[in-house]
């Protein structure tokens, strides 16, 4: 396929605490939040002057990014386009298209099949496609690459550099812990994200030696009513503490650059608890700008780009498909209020 730019997807972040309750509102409309929660989590904003981390790390990426794309001959212009907040994803696609562009590949800086990671980002592609008009670029999803070997091991690398950080006496003894977002249920019965998570921590843990570290997840945001996926990372820490365990280290895997929820839930509240609880934590980095994770994009680029017969991927999953099937990741039914009845 014939592209003439590429498209990094993301999901958004406030830049200064103006734009912390705007974002938020923008994050969860539609949602069944209460806005008592969205209140709480803005002040984990305001902790750090309204500023996620997650746009800067997008323009480090997209710069090394550039950089690899230039040193391997491959010549495109590189758009963003954020799901929440500015640049928006609808404001992008208009500026490609007054540049002309007509086939773009997109890649979505989540590696994990669920609605939420994976076929929203579709729908949001094809509503900024829709607001842009006639001549608004075809863009194609660069596949799921949770067990991508480039990205497995740039996980395998940053636990390692995070075992490194703790004292040597107690290597022997420490436990590992892999987190993810924590999603409602009902949509985790509907996709593979779990399975997926399950595998890619396995593939790391496997590389160091060990085997049995467990999966929890962590930034639940619904209503208390509605099931989601546990255990959470605070609730582990204390049943890893009742065992024992005198340190911990945390590898985001479900992230691929730092968002808010790792700076704040990992590197702040399980922090404090681990050291009030006596336990040693330190958390791995998330893939970054990891020169292999670079690397990884640019492979996905040309995978397509020469629809390539060879997909990397490890394990059991095998190579995730380019272009999801009508019943993929479908959206999860809204659970209703207490007391509310359907409209008919």
């Amino acid at each position: 396929m014939k592209y003439d730019a590429i498209l990094l997807v993301s999901f958004g972040g406030p830049e200064k605490n103006e734009d912390v309750l705007p974002f938020l509102e923008n994050v969860l409309r539609g949602r069944n939040v209460p806005r008592e929660r969205m209140f709480a989590v803005a002040e984990h904003y305001y902790h750090f002057g309204g500023r996620s981390p997650i746009n800067d790390q997008n323009r480090k990426l997209i710069a090394a990014l550039a950089e690899e794309l230039y040193g391997h001959g491959i010549d495109l212009p590189i758009y963003w386009g954020n799901r929440n907040w500015h640049p928006l994803l609808a404001d992008t696609i208009k500026k490609m298209r007054a540049d002309g562009v007509q086939n773009a590949l997109a890649f979505v800086t989540a590696s994990y099949s669920s609605y939420s990671s994976c076929r929203q980002y579709r729908e949001n592609i094809a509503a900024a496609q829709e607001a842009a008009g006639e001549g608004a670029p075809v863009v194609d999803k660069i596949r799921a690459y949770f067990n991508h070997p480039r990205f497995v091991d740039t996980m395998v690398d940053r636990l390692r550099e995070a075992m490194e950080k703790l004292p040597a006496a107690l290597r022997s003894e420490m436990r590992v812990v892999y987190t993810a977002h924590s999603i409602p249920s009902a949509m985790a019965d509907s996709c593979a994200y779990v399975e997926q998570l399950t595998e890619a921590s396995r593939l790391v843990s496997e590389r160091v030696g060990r085997s049995g570290d467990p999966l929890v997840f962590q930034s639940r945001s619904g209503p208390l009513t509605q099931p989601w996926l546990e255990p959470d990372i605070l609730d582990h820490l204390r049943s890893l503490r009742a065992q024992n365990a005198k340190a911990v280290v945390i590898v985001p895997i479900g992230f691929v650059s730092d968002h808010m929820e790792v700076l704040y839930d990992l590197d702040t509240q399980a922090k404090e608890l681990s050291s009030e609880l006596g336990m040693t934590m330190v958390r791995a980095g998330t893939a970054g700008v990891h020169p292999w994770f670079v690397t990884m994009i640019r492979e996905l680029i040309e995978e397509r780009m020469r629809d390539s017969e060879v997909r990397p991927a490890l394990g059991r999953f095998g190579a995730s498909h380019d272009i999801c099937p009508l019943d993929c990741c479908p959206a999860p039914k809204m659970a209703m209020p207490a007391g509310a009845r359907p409209v008919r």
